[in-house]
């Protein structure tokens, strides 16, 4: 019995010295983010505003916000805003690489549901419908 307990004191005793000696040290990891890169403005081009009403749209962070995104990320848009308590979205783009017809095509492609109607081009955008 006595070499029993001394076998399994000596185990232990040994387990305890070998787990002691596994330290973790801290890892390093490089991540690379994304960043959003900057549209360059042409300073020589004509910008035109465009304001329409976008039917079909159910929330305003699904849904306005998608439409928004999508718009703004257009080679030649300026600035976009939707507006879904007005159902109304106001675009400044360039005429030479934006068309009203792109931009009722882009709302279009985000969902079926959403139909644009009463597109104009307007000198300032409105501030109430």
């Amino acid at each position: 019995m006595k070499t029993i307990k001394s076998i399994l004191s000596l185990f232990v005793i040994a387990t305890i010295f070998f787990s002691c000696k596994n330290t973790n040290k801290a890892e390093i990891k490089t991540i690379e983010v994304a960043t959003e890169t900057v549209k360059e403005l042409d300073p020589n081009a004509t910008y035109a505003k465009a304001e329409f009403t976008i039917n079909g749209m159910t929330c305003a962070i699904g849904c306005a916000a998608t439409i928004e995104k999508k718009i703004a990320k257009m080679d030649g848009v300026k600035t976009a805003k939707v507006d879904f308590d007005k159902k109304l979205a106001m675009v400044e783009y360039n005429e030479a690489k934006v068309t009203p017809n792109l931009l009722e095509e882009t709302v279009t492609k985000v969902a079926d549901i959403y139909k644009v109607a009463d597109m104009k081009t307007v000198d300032a955008f409105s501030n109430t419908k």
